[in-house]
């Protein structure tokens, strides 16, 4: 559990400490206050970019005059993983040591590390109004939000999405090369798709196998006041994983796929085939219409249904325990689905931190959470 968040130059606290006590943590405060700059300094705390996916030097404070962001840090303290016998807590960090630097560094214990180490610690999920509309969003986004709870279970997703996309920008300037006039080396095109194929393999076979874990936890929450989504990932890697194809078929797949589209790909100087193209839909249960013709309200509410069965998923994997960021969690929510949704993270003993503009739309939770007042790059507590 986190017990405690320092903010040095982070946005727009110049010096901010937050000491946290269990359970749900209600930031409430005028639009503009800092409130969601806490929640990013938190998404921190796992490989990527965080909530804003803003890159390092756009997170420095900056003061009136100054063309760039200032050296930054956000650090936090967990709890001993056992203090009975005599561990201490934990001390993790992230920032950046020059102002403009566009890398941020991560500490465990004072050590420079890799930000991989910090899933041995934390992995934070989060729902921001960006997601209001998820399923009418573009496809793009809506696969890389999938992608990241897949990453957030099995953390070697992120390092095979990566090798993937690494590998399609190389084949697709080869082909635009050949496009152009210059002859494109068929012997490379060839091993870059083999590595398409086996990467494409494996990210494919991880998200079939996350999505039947997720759906399986919607279905289990039939009872909340919820709409219930049927997920489906559209993708022809995807369709094969899922029906128990081998992966040497579903490899070949691919390959032969990225073969048929050499041309088509070099002349729309894009890649139009592969995983990359798979889709997340969703149909509205109760509705039996897509989610992507739903109100924001509607699609909120299916947002948050699977990210409570991402949380409970999380739990089940043995994992370190998720926290839970929640911006602007009541909008657009009705007074009953508010209720559960908090029921629900007090039934899952999540730390969650939740954002909104005024405290009594919290007011179902009561004493069951902390309520803290940010207000001009300062916080108090009540």
């Amino acid at each position: 559990m986190i017990t405690r968040l320092t903010l040095t130059d982070f946005r727009s606290y110049a010096a901010a400490t937050l000491a946290i006590g269990p359970g749900p943590v209600v930031l409430h405060g005028p639009n503009g206050a800092g409130k969601t700059n806490l929640l990013e300094a938190l998404s921190l705390f796992t490989p990527g970019r965080g909530l804003r996916g803003a890159t390092a030097h756009e997170m420095g404070r900056r003061e009136p005059g100054e063309a760039v962001g200032r050296a930054w840090a956000v650090a936090l303290t967990l709890e001993a993983p056992d203090a009975d016998a005599g561990d201490d807590p934990v001390r993790l960090g992230t920032g950046v040591q020059t102002a403009g630097a566009g890398r941020r560094m991560v500490r465990i214990e004072g050590e420079t590390t890799a930000p991989g180490r910090l899933l041995d610690y934390l992995r934070p999920v989060w729902a921001t109004p960006e997601q209001d509309r998820l399923f009418s969003d573009a496809r793009a986004e809506r696969l890389k939000f999938f992608d990241r709870l897949v990453f957030a279970a099995e953390p070697a997703h992120a390092a095979v999405v990566s090798a993937y996309d690494k590998a399609l920008r190389e084949r697709l300037r080869l082909l635009v090369d050949g496009a152009e006039g210059r002859e494109a080396d068929p012997l490379w095109l060839d091993a870059l798709e083999l590595r398409l194929a086996e990467t494409g393999t494996r990210a494919a076979l991880s998200r079939a196998a996350a999505l039947k874990t997720l759906q399986t936890g919607i279905d289990a929450r039939a009872d909340r006041p919820f709409p219930q989504a049927d997920l489906s990932l559209t993708g022809e890697a995807e369709a094969l994983a899922a029906e128990g194809a081998t992966t040497e078929t579903i490899s070949e797949t691919i390959r032969e796929g990225l073969r048929r589209s050499r041309g088509r790909d070099a002349a729309a100087g894009r890649s139009l085939y592969g995983p990359h193209r798979s889709d997340l839909t969703a149909l509205h249960r109760e509705k039996n219409r897509p989610a992507a013709e739903g109100s924001s309200g509607e699609q909120k509410a299916l947002v948050l249904n699977l990210i409570l069965a991402q949380v409970a998923r999380l739990g089940m994997a043995g994992s370190p325990r998720p926290v839970l960021l929640l911006d602007e969690a009541p909008a657009h929510l009705d007074t009953p689905r508010r209720a559960a949704l908090f029921d629900e993270i007090i039934a899952l003993d999540l730390q969650a931190f939740m954002t909104g503009t005024e405290a009594s739309l919290f007011g179902d939770l009561g004493t069951r959470a902390s309520f803290v007042r940010v207000e001009a790059g300062g916080f108090s507590v009540g």
